[in-house]
């Protein structure tokens, strides 16, 4: 009786279920070694999609990777504040995981005030990244549109530029 009492306390230490009166052990649960590891190597892609966005945003505009990484962020909050939310929905279903990730961190929904002008866009992107004075945040989020040129359907950049005051569209030409 002793062994068997050892043998539960040493079973629960180690998180094992207890044999059964017979001796034998319980159907064992289904592992992690179960999961498919493909899951494990989407992530791995996922990091190199946005790895890649960040490079390229740093390299057209010669700045660091973290502050490409930000400016990213502040756009594409901007952005999808500026938005309908069938129209957020529809272009964040394009960006890379890890990209909608960051688009949709902080969200909470409300209506978009439709009569904004591209100054006041401008503005709360500067809030959001930090005001510097050395930044020309027009050519900045240019630099952002023009990468989301590249990466999403033309169509889904065509519907999201027709939802923008004309003012703003300035930002993000048709190339």
């Amino acid at each position: 009786m002793l062994l068997r009492e050892n043998h539960l306390i040493r079973r629960k230490a180690l998180a094992l279920p207890a044999l059964q009166d017979d001796g034998k052990a319980p159907r064992s649960r289904p592992t992690m070694s179960h999961v498919s590891h493909t899951s494990f190597g989407d992530f791995g892609h996922a990091a190199q999609q946005a790895q890649q966005w960040v490079k390229e945003l740093a390299r057209d505009l010669c700045w660091s990777e973290p502050s490409a990484c930000r400016l990213l962020r502040s756009v594409l909050h901007t952005l999808r504040d500026w938005l309908s939310e069938a129209e957020m929905a529809d272009f964040s279903a394009q960006l890379p995981v890890l990209v909608r990730g960051m688009y949709f961190e902080g969200w909470a929904p409300s209506t978009p005030a439709h009569d904004r002008k591209k100054r006041d866009f401008v503005l709360s992107v500067q809030r959001s990244f930090g005001y510097d004075q050395e930044i020309d945040f027009d050519v900045a989020i240019n630099a952002v549109f023009r990468l989301l040129d590249r990466h999403i359907s033309h169509g889904e950049i065509v519907q999201v530029r027709n939802s923008m005051k004309t003012s703003l569209r300035n930002l993000w030409p048709m190339d």
